[in-house]
């Protein structure tokens, strides 16, 4: 009998292949939680400005948070770009971001269909 645990093992050794083959750059935990607030954040088709993501007080400070939004942007997974206001900036990610999130998904379908 296959554990749930024996899955997300199999789920987890998926991913770090696919992070050892991906030409993205490698994130930190904080860039890491960014890009899944913005992924859930766009899956909800919410518009999400820089503002939006400095105002989570949870991860950090403003200031750190608008460094790991220049990161993460710097290493192509997220893009920027301008709204009505010249002041704001929209974020979203980036299409090689997107592809990574559907290879995850890959990963997961192949870890659960192996026995």
């Amino acid at each position: 009998m296959i554990r749930f645990a024996d899955y997300f093992a199999r789920i987890l050794q998926l991913k770090d292949a696919l992070r050892d083959g991906s030409s993205l750059p490698a994130l930190d935990p904080l860039e890491v939680r960014i890009i899944e607030f913005v992924a859930c954040t766009t899956h909800t088709n919410e518009r999400l400005s820089v503002r939006n993501v400095m105002a989570q007080r949870e991860p950090g400070s403003p200031a750190t948070l608008y460094a790991r939004i220049t990161s993460v942007c710097e290493k192509g997974w997220i893009q920027l770009s301008d709204t009505e206001d010249g002041r704001r900036k929209q974020i979203k990610l980036a299409p090689v971001a997107l592809h990574h999130f559907d290879m995850l998904f890959d990963c997961l379908i192949k870890a659960m269909s192996s026995k």
